[in-house]
């Protein structure tokens, strides 16, 4: 019997155009840790090897030896923003860990639509559910009677600015479930501005809306190797930013995203 042949994934080259593209989206490194600002549209990780991911990309920081850094995490391949990686075998485990014990804070900013929130802080709570939307397509709904493996949720948000019916809001996931924060803004009844899945406007004041309004900001994790804990903000690109503006949204100073209107991380 003959044996596939196993592609030395570690191994795959990456053109020095693409070498290029993502350095340019580190944000932080230290000897533990690398932190990227990820595009909308570059998914982090698919089946097919031979895709453009971030995680394929991590080849361009392969040592000698091959090894390369790690991915501990995820974000859908709409969503841009920070997401990290760990550089050896110890601080991956570690970080996989601290975010398997909930010991990570995640903070998302969204452009949401629909009617305007009450006032302070809100926490949504409902079970979700995988269901295969049409052939090849994997979605997340409130779970129903009989759904197998549901799944506890709970989302945390709060407006930053709005408009009467446009809203920025700052969200954080208390859980991680798949499509968490865009299914529960769904289920409210105000989703994600750009949303193709769960019911987002493609639209803002006529203009087409080209991506997921939805950006990962802020990421507080204990650190595997300094010790104690480090916050990374990752700045919303011109295209998030362009659309903020043509709602007449304003950027955030808030203390939980540090200096993101100027770019500091």
């Amino acid at each position: 019997m003959t044996k596939g042949v196993k592609r030395n994934y570690e191994a795959m080259p990456v053109s020095n155009d693409d070498a290029a593209f993502v350095r340019g989206l580190v944000i932080h490194e230290d000897s533990g840790i690398m932190a990227f600002n990820k595009p909308s549209g570059l998914p982090v990780q698919t089946r097919n090897p031979d895709d453009r991911t971030l995680d394929r990309l991590m080849a361009a920081f392969a040592r000698s030896n091959g090894k390369r850094p790690r991915l501990v995490h995820r974000l859908d391949a709409q969503t841009s923003g920070v997401i990290l990686a760990a550089k050896t075998q110890p601080a991956a485990a570690a970080l996989s860990q601290a975010f398997a014990e909930r010991q990570v804070t995640k903070t998302y900013l969204a452009v949401v639509t629909g009617s305007p929130f009450p006032e302070g802080e809100t926490e949504f709570a409902m079970p979700l559910s995988r269901h295969i939307a049409r052939p090849g397509l994997e979605l997340m709904r409130a779970a129903r009677p009989g759904d197998q493996q549901r799944q506890a949720a709970v989302t945390r948000w709060r407006v930053l600015s709005s408009n009467g019916s446009t809203h920025l809001l700052a969200v954080e996931p208390l859980t991680g479930r798949m499509h968490q924060i865009r299914v529960h803004l769904s289920i409210e009844g105000r989703p994600i501005l750009g949303d193709p899945y769960y019911g987002g406007a493609s639209t803002l004041a006529g203009a087409p809306v080209s991506r997921l309004m939805l950006h990962a900001a802020s990421l507080d994790v204990p650190h595997p190797t300094a010790g104690g804990r480090i916050v990374l903000n990752a700045r919303p690109p011109a295209d998030f930013l362009a659309v903020l503006e043509a709602a007449g949204l304003e950027m955030p100073t808030d203390p939980a995203f540090g200096d993101l209107a100027s770019g500091a991380s």
